[in-house]
């Protein structure tokens, strides 16, 4: 059995760097164990002659749905439960395969499929999960079309629901204690309105002050953190005034709330792809017409998000938020931000800042000893042109989650 693998003549990159570095990479046991290792054969070892080639972290997405098959999320969430088992597998085996090796999922997934993953039983990235999403009745959380009038709650345990409804201060409480307990690594809150949600205005406001305080510190007290589905500058700026730390999507955020939220040391995740993907695909893939009217409410000031965030000095994490069909098109979200940002500091979203947004600074997101070997063989340099990753059937050669390799290709 090979516990060993060592790559030879490897142009070594990661974000902790400005250059490549030439060397040789041993990783044992799941872990990198010598970045100047010496090039000899041993026993139980493979080796992997690299020629030059780029080796580099694995890649972290921090916002996703893997549970999320369809388009329609109420749709989704009357899913039999082993139905969209199912659907979710495929869903993760692209990440994988994309060079994604951790993944933040952002509602809908439980523990119970991050632990199984850990166990070897699905062939998918190491998922950081936070349970349901928590939204207000009528909220971008609360699927039911405007006419349904029950339960909201009567799919929030259906394995395909994104999110559960909690009303005031003390629902919003319990239902932060009871994620947490079933092994949420996070809380996640509907904070503005959203386009996929079929009521509620993106404008809206999707929680009061005291309902946000009351789950950041449900968080807090857990040692973690809250991430909030945020648009608009005043939802924005309620967040951060109340000690949300992950402000995601944040598309039409001002530069005096994106300068509130660096001054908090807060952490923006962009997900610019999937506004892009619904606009182009979501009325023909099922995306209801409530939902595809509200699209470019929010994705004609993505790009310019990106700018004023920068410019405030406010740390950007690499998300995407693909639901469907359109998962297929998240390495897109690198050559979008390319129009914007400079390749290092894409790169760096994705690996040494999104790592420590999950909470695994210096063990994922590096090419270090002592780090978990997720590692990526790519053709060319992300350093040079960061567009690379947006074609990973072309320029990605191999993909290892913790020293098992699950995709190989013109190497050997």
């Amino acid at each position: 059995m090979i516990m060993q693998t060592l790559f030879l003549n490897a142009a070594i990159v990661d974000a902790t760097a400005t250059t490549p570095r030439m060397g040789n990479v041993l990783v044992e046991d799941g872990i990198i164990r010598d970045i100047h290792a010496a090039a000899t054969t041993a026993d139980n070892r493979q080796v992997i002659e690299l020629h030059g080639k780029t080796l580099m972290p694995g890649l972290i997405d921090c916002h996703v749905h893997v549970v999320a098959s369809m388009l329609n999320l109420a749709a989704n969430s009357q899913l039999p439960d082993a139905t969209a088992v199912l659907r979710s597998l495929p869903i993760m085996k692209g990440m994988l395969s994309r060079g994604f090796t951790t993944v933040r999922d952002l509602g809908g997934a439980p523990y119970s499929l991050a632990e199984s993953i850990e166990q070897g039983l699905a062939e998918a990235p190491r998922l950081i999960v936070c349970g349901k999403a928590l939204s207000k009745t009528g909220g971008h959380g609360d699927a039911r079309s405007r006419h349904d009038v029950y339960d909201p709650n009567r799919w929030k345990n259906s394995f395909g629901a994104l999110g559960r409804i909690a009303d005031g201060v003390e629902e919003v409480r319990l239902a932060c204690r009871q994620e947490l307990r079933q092994g949420a690594r996070f809380i996640k809150i509907m904070a503005n309105g959203g386009v996929a949600s079929p009521t509620d205005p993106v404008a809206w406001q999707g929680y009061s002050e005291d309902e946000i305080t009351v789950a950041v510190n449900e968080a807090r007290d857990s040692q973690t953190y809250v991430a909030a589905h945020l648009y608009t500058p005043d939802a924005i700026a309620r967040a951060v005034h109340c000690g949300v730390h992950s402000l995601e999507h944040c598309n039409r955020i001002d530069a005096p709330t994106a300068q509130l939220a660096a001054a908090a040391g807060a952490i923006a995740v962009p997900t610019l792809v999937t506004y892009d993907a619904l606009a182009e695909q979501g009325a023909a893939l099922g995306l209801p017409p409530a939902s595809v009217a509200k699209i470019n409410e929010v994705r004609l000031s993505g790009l310019e998000s990106l700018s004023i965030l920068r410019n405030a000095g406010v740390t950007m994490a690499f998300g995407t938020d693909l639901l469907g069909e359109l998962h297929v098109r998240q390495s897109e979200e690198f050559a979008i931000r390319a129009q914007v940002l400079p390749a290092a500091e894409i790169l760096a979203s994705a690996t040494t800042v999104a790592a420590e947004l999950i909470g695994m600074k210096g063990k994922l997101g590096i090419i270090a000893e002592g780090a978990i070997a997720d590692i990526l063989v790519v053709e060319g340099s992300p350093l040079d042109d960061i567009t690379l990753l947006a074609n990973p059937g072309k320029n990605l050669r191999l993909v290892m989650k913790a020293g098992v390799i699950y995709r190989q290709q013109g190497i050997s």
